[in-house]
């Protein structure tokens, strides 16, 4: 398998039928014997619950303490817990029904959309089965808004801890004491910072080999245990008492939450892609529960303890509460490293959408250009997106809401009910998956409609980043000026 892990001969072969071939995913070669050379040089488990902890750490874990002040204390933690759980489950529902699908079909793996279009295939009603296409689709389609708005977000990320730890080095001392409002302006605007990164994760995104990029993941995730020991090493020290905390906010800030949380735990975007690219998946469960129990648990930490120790006063990104010295800007440093190669692998998952559309309209010849040209075209997508929304929290939350609930609680339990239903399911199970699609769809409708307006309310005194707070020096043709 080469660095950028493809095959053209193969995937030409596998894409002869340009309208079946429409939003498939390249790893979908129904050839046995291609089949089995990828299983022979697939991901360890090692490598894949790499994967798996990378794809869900990433920006939106550093908003977690202000994803509790939303909620409130009591209620915070516990929803956590619950919407982890539900999706977890989630998770399992859609590996069970791709499973199930791949032997009724007599194929070696399917990926979402495919599940999606299989299922709706030999449903009872006759305009879904007609139409069952428009279900790979639509899951297609939200899969690529999500995984290219995490990457958008990436971009803001970067751009912005970047510009900090530039354009506050004067500031920053070697004393670490707790933060005082820094006031400073503004040298280069955070679009220059976004452009410097664009040519180096263009490089990043070429590497397509997942066996490859574990290696990049795992440098990841060292970098994002250092910068996660340095802030659980402050947040543990002296934390006020907490008994002036509300335990519960009000129900608008908890929607808020709601789809911030949502977002903060999609990881059902990889799962398949994970499994799928295992040398041994019938081991992916193990990985899975192992995996989600540790990030389970570490953003239930992080968020509760972050809202203990910083209060009224939680920030957009717990790196905004750090002290401004030398140490704790090397947490935005090393979680940046981690952010940057994480980067790569959440763009996999729409480039392995796109890019077979793409190839099949081309000459074999022509299959590397085009490719590594569409990968240069998204990752342009995502900078100019990160451009014009530079409000990462509510970025989070309206994602989150629309993609995310989608992807992680709406569809899952309606693609159970269709798989199952003809082989007699219980009421039980019935009941459960439409309750979970209609809490999905719930946090949807309202999460979308507080994060839209939240979005277009003028900014009176900074921005609203994740990790950044500028004050406003003049006025800017990308940030509106102060009331």
């Amino acid at each position: 398998m080469s660095l950028f892990g493809k095959d053209y001969n193969n995937e030409s072969k596998s894409l002869d039928n340009g309208s079946k071939s429409l939003l498939e995913s390249s790893s979908s070669i129904t050839s046995e014997s291609v089949h089995a050379a990828e299983e022979a040089s697939g991901i360890s488990i090692v490598q894949t619950l790499i994967h798996l902890l990378r794809c869900n750490i990433g920006t939106r874990l550093l908003g977690l303490p202000l994803a509790m002040k939303n909620a409130g204390l009591l209620v915070g933690p516990f929803s956590l817990l619950a919407i982890g759980i539900l999706t977890v489950h989630c998770m399992v529902i859609l590996l069970n029904c791709a499973h199930h699908l791949s032997q009724r079909l007599q194929k070696p793996f399917v990926n979402y959309g495919e599940a999606m279009m299989y299922s709706l295939e030999t449903c009872p009603n006759a305009w879904l089965r007609t139409h069952s296409a428009w279900g790979r689709y639509t899951v297609s389609f939200l899969l690529i808004i999500t995984q290219l708005g995490f990457c958008s977000i990436y971009f803001i990320f970067m751009a912005d801890n970047l510009q900090q730890m530039v354009e506050e080095a004067h500031l920053t001392s070697n004393t670490c004491q707790p933060r005082k409002i820094l006031v400073p302006t503004p040298i280069l605007d955070i679009r220059f910072y976004m452009l410097l990164l664009l040519p180096l994760l263009i490089l990043l995104v070429f590497i397509q080999n997942l066996r490859v990029l574990s290696i990049f993941s795992t440098l990841a995730n060292i970098a994002t245990l250092g910068s996660m020991a340095l802030i659980f090493e402050y947040i543990v020290q002296g934390i006020p008492d907490p008994r002036n905390l509300p335990l519960m906010a009000s129900w608008k800030t908890f929607l808020v939450f709601f789809s911030t949380a949502i977002f903060t735990f999609e990881g059902v975007g990889m799962v398949l892609s994970l499994k799928n690219q295992m040398k041994h998946p019938q081991e992916f469960s193990f990985v899975l529960y192992l995996g989600m129990s540790l990030i389970i648990i570490l953003y239930i930490c992080l968020g509760t303890l972050g809202y203990m120790k910083f209060g009224l006063n939680t920030q957009a990104s717990i790196t905004l509460n750090l002290p401004n010295c030398w140490l704790y800007q090397s947490v935005k440093l090393m979680y940046s490293i981690g952010i940057f190669f994480t980067y790569a692998l959440q763009f996999h998952v729409p480039a392995e959408i796109i890019i077979p559309v793409v190839i099949s309209q081309v000459s074999e010849s022509w299959a590397l250009f085009a490719e590594l040209s569409v990968r240069t075209a998204l990752v342009c997508l995502t900078c100019v997106s990160a451009i014009l929304i530079p409000r990462l929290d509510l970025v989070i939350s309206l994602v989150g809401s629309v993609s995310s609930s989608a992807l992680a609680l709406i569809i899952p339990p309606l693609l159970e009910l269709i798989t199952f239903y003809p082989e007699d399911m219980s009421c039980v199970t019935i009941a459960k998956d439409i309750m979970i699609s209609i809490l999905g769809l719930l946090g949807c409708v309202f999460g979308t409609y507080q994060a839209l307006y939240e979005l277009i309310q003028p900014i009176n005194h900074s921005i609203a980043n994740s990790t950044g707070v500028y004050f406003y020096a003049s006025s800017s043709p990308l940030l509106p000026p102060p009331m």
